[in-house]
């Protein structure tokens, strides 16, 4: 059992080997119920079969909820006897599951060493700030939205609130300390240097990506499979099939897309929404059913991660109405994979991935979002030509411009560009302490 910093910190090369070549050790600290079906959990998932893939070696540290998934070393916290279900999102009941965290955290480094600590989220970051300063080990922080801005945008915090300001200063410490920082989207990584003070040279932009060979065109499937899976879904024949993949929650504009629903189908009732996801599903099929259009979506709750491209191939368009102007946005990019054109709302982060090719709603407006679905619909109806050319765009630039490949080695460099001054002890251990 390694004792403290000194015994832990960075291992060196061995004769034969270099900084290139070496094998890392890295403890990935998640603070959600990893593994589930959605967002930040996908983009965790990904990075660690890439490094593994690659010949690193990955720990996952989680709450004690989530899925485990084969392949992947998981250590999960202890239970909390009052909350037993999934967190998503903002909640009190974190603080204790965070508390957990830490715990495990600490266990698993005094009983195995590391050579980085990759950390997910702000409060991985924290947890990791912390330990990583114990034993002297860096810390790569995966920032994938600001902190404050998400729990307002969860109604969890108000900026008029009296842990507003030390919640903000908070976020503030945790961004600049970590010796190197990952971003979703070049947008977060303006928003980390402009808004938050961190060092032009500490933010790396590491896109989400997708796997090409798996999320895939509806046209590579046998003939008939997508038939029979949409058929089991009960979607009516003839209907334009509009696709949704993700969170259903007020954040993710899920009651936005269904007033726009409302508005195309008094329009067109050749149209049905597919509605994938959680965990909101009772409330928005009241609300469908409140605004007459229960019959026009179908929600099939939590798809299994490994379902999700053949779902998402059933769709004629799809659609991604996130309001957030700062969280990552990974399910275009799986939309983008699949050939789908897309219409979401207008943000920095939706413009980024989608680029020329994305059809932009007015942020937030209910009627332009319908209008934007139409629009899409008629562009891939009986004259496909020109839907064919965009969702071929698309396609094509999910697979140059995000590849997990060139995601893992971007990610290799930045724990390279860590480890790589070869110091005194001393000087070293100076070194590390430096972001403090």
């Amino acid at each position: 059992m390694a004792s403290k910093g000194s015994e832990q910190g960075l291992t060196k090369p061995t004769e034969n080997e270099t900084l290139e070549t070496r094998s890392f050790r890295v403890l990935m600290i998640a603070p959600t119920s990893f593994f589930a079906d959605y967002g930040c959990h996908v983009r965790i998932l990904e990075e660690a079969r890439i490094l593994q893939k690659m010949g690193h070696q990955v720990t996952i540290v989680t709450y004690r909820n989530g899925n485990d998934v084969p392949g992947l070393d998981i250590r999960r916290t202890l239970p909390i006897p009052w909350r037993r279900e999934y967190e998503v999102g903002s909640s009190r009941h974190k603080i204790a599951f965070d508390a957990l965290l830490g715990l495990k955290t600490l266990e698993v480094m005094l009983r195995e060493r590391f050579d980085v600590i990759h950390a997910h989220l702000h409060e991985g970051a924290l947890i990791g700030l912390i330990l990583g300063r114990l034993f002297r080990i860096p810390v790569v922080f995966d920032f994938q939205g600001s902190l404050t801005a998400e729990m307002q945008d969860h109604k969890f915090l108000s900026e008029k609130s009296r842990f507003f300001a030390p919640l903000l200063r908070l976020e503030t410490w945790i961004n600049r300390s970590a010796h190197a920082v990952l971003t979703s989207t070049t947008n977060a990584q303006r928003l980390l240097v402009e808004r938050f003070g961190c060092r032009p040279e500490q933010v790396q932009t590491l896109p989400d990506s997708v796997n090409g060979d798996v999320f895939r065109p509806a046209s590579t499937y046998a003939p008939g499979e997508l038939d029979g899976l949409r058929r089991s879904l009960g979607i009516p024949d003839g209907r334009r099939l509009i696709v949704y993949l993700g969170l259903l929650a007020e954040h993710q504009g899920t009651s936005h897309l269904l007033r726009a629903l409302q508005i195309i189908v008094e329009k067109r009732p050749d149209v049905h929404l597919l509605l994938m996801g959680f965990p909101g599903e009772a409330i928005y099929r009241q609300e469908a059913q409140a605004l007459g259009i229960g019959d026009f979506v179908t929600m099939t709750g939590r798809i299994p991660y490994a379902d999700a491209p053949k779902y998402l191939a059933l769709g004629d368009i799809a659609v991604a109405p996130k309001l957030s102007t700062t969280e990552g946005a990974g399910k275009l990019l799986n939309y983008m994979a699949v050939g789908l054109p897309t219409v979401a709302f207008d943000t920095p982060v939706a413009r980024e991935y989608l680029g020329l090719d994305g059809v932009f709603a007015r942020r937030g407006d209910v009627e332009s979002l319908a209008e934007c679905l139409q629009k899409l619909l008629s562009e891939c109806g009986e004259d496909r030509t020109q839907c064919r050319a965009r969702s071929a765009r698309l396609r094509r630039r999910s697979m140059t411009q995000y590849s997990w490949n060139g995601s893992g080695s971007l990610v290799v460099q930045t724990y390279i560009s860590l480890v790589s001054p070869r110091l005194p002890r001393q000087k070293q251990r100076n070194f590390w302490f430096a972001g403090y």
